[in-house]
């Protein structure tokens, strides 16, 4: 009986860490900035906002929908019904249909000068 408890806690907590390792440490969260074929004109931004699994997408033509992680490295977004790709890093968004997202390049904090 103790041992069938015991399998019993380690299947429960391989499937309660199963959705968190789908992600892989890759953080989507943040402004994204369209690069190319882009709905909101060249340079435009999107934003995503991640829960484990699932996302929140604003796209850079300012049109929310759900997403989720399909599974390591690709994504689909539920109102745009299409999948997208994700680099390794977490640098770069690009759909099936051609749109390419990017993080954009945040300027350096300005230089405190002591005085």
């Amino acid at each position: 009986m103790k041992r069938i408890m015991t399998a019993v806690a380690v299947a429960t907590a391989l499937t309660a860490t199963g959705a968190a390792a789908q992600v892989q440490g890759v953080d989507l969260n943040g402004r994204w900035q369209c690069v190319a074929n882009c709905l909101g004109g060249p340079g435009s931004f999107a934003f995503i906002t991640q829960y484990g699994t699932q996302l929140n997408v604003i796209n850079d033509g300012g049109i929310p929908s759900s997403g989720w992680v399909e599974y390591p490295g690709r994504i689909w977004i539920a109102g745009a019904w299409q999948g997208a790709v994700y680099s390794p890093d977490g640098l770069t968004i690009q759909f099936d249909r051609g749109t390419v997202w990017q993080r954009p390049l945040e300027p350096p904090p300005p230089v405190r000068r002591r005085r």
